[in-house]
């Protein structure tokens, strides 16, 4: 990509949050000819991604962000985004532009937008949806929220990590699709994992219901790309957090509170997704969710039995 392609000023890129994601995405700005400077709760890996990929890596936010044109934060929690923030210090200089990707909490994102407004930082949320394969080639589903100014500004940037950008609206907005976005694909895990658990009690093939239900009107994300690919084969290991996927959902019940929408289903899935995280404990990937259902059920899929599981 050619300087002049690189777009409004933005060249120099500051990273904050070099993980399963993070990592994936900041390659894909540096072979877009962006300069990104990596920074991360563990420097050795900000310092490890500057040696495999290129770049610049920072001890800290503040010297990430010191002379950068644009900061992309994506970190786990709109609180850590918030001390992020708070590191940076007066290095975050007025006209920088602040693209927080995480997959925050959208009340949270709109008072980071405010006290970086009065310093003259602009704001736009950008979380993603694809996972780690989609962050590898570049081919994100990116949600957007901010004015249409910023986001014309940011354009370049995101289109080198994602493929379908979409601005939904004012800032924290991105973040409001993208928690209920996850809100569905959580409860359709759940349901799915549900009816294999069913039919394999009936004497259905688990396998075999997932190819039926790919060619019918049951298939869904899960049925596509997690239930053969992480359940069935046990891996359990897709690159999404389960604790993540519970705070996601978590999100959406605060934006169904916040505009006063009844969300009786989407609480049921919350408490799920929240006792699975107790019973199954930290560090487990989404997919492991299938194991609270399991265990519920008394059997593994395959055929396998609840005290043969990890």
């Amino acid at each position: 990509m050619s300087g002049a392609a690189l777009g409004d000023g933005l060249r120099r890129i500051a990273f904050i949050g070099i993980g399963n994601m993070g990592w994936p995405m900041a390659a894909r700005l540096a072979a877009a000819g962006f300069q990104v400077v990596a920074c991360d709760v563990m420097p050795e890996r900000a310092a490890r991604f500057a040696d495999e990929v290129g770049g610049e890596a920072a001890a800290d936010a503040a010297a990430a962000v010191r002379g950068a044109d644009a900061v992309i934060t994506i970190l786990p929690t709109s609180k850590q985004v918030g001390e992020a923030i708070g590191a940076m210090g007066d290095a975050l200089t007025a006209g920088t532009l602040l693209i927080e990707m995480s997959s925050g909490v959208p009340t949270a994102t709109r008072g980071f937008a405010e006290s970086l407004a009065a310093r003259d930082v602009a704001m736009i949320d950008a979380p993603v949806s694809g996972g780690v394969p989609r962050a590898r080639t570049g081919e994100l589903a990116i949600m957007i929220g901010g004015e249409a100014a910023l986001v014309e500004r940011a354009d370049p940037v995101l289109r080198a990590m994602g493929t379908t950008l979409t601005h939904v609206g004012g800032v924290g907005a991105g973040q409001a699709m993208k928690a209920l976005n996850n809100l569905m694909g959580a409860a359709g895990f759940l349901i799915g994992v549900e009816a294999l658990l069913i039919g394999q009690r009936f004497g259905l093939d688990p396998a075999q219901m997932v190819d039926v239900l790919n060619n019918s009107t049951g298939m869904n994300n899960s049925t596509q790309k997690k239930f053969k690919q992480f359940v069935l084969s046990r891996r359990f290991d897709a690159g999404f957090g389960l604790e993540l996927m519970a705070k996601d959902v978590s999100v959406a019940l605060e934006v169904a509170r916040d505009t006063a929408t009844p969300a009786p289903f989407s609480a049921l899935c919350r408490e799920m997704w929240a006792s699975a995280v107790k019973l199954l404990g930290p560090g487990m990937d989404h997919t492991a969710m299938a194991q609270f259902s399991e265990r519920l059920a008394g059997e593994a899929l395959g055929g396998g039995n609840r005290s043969g599981e990890a």
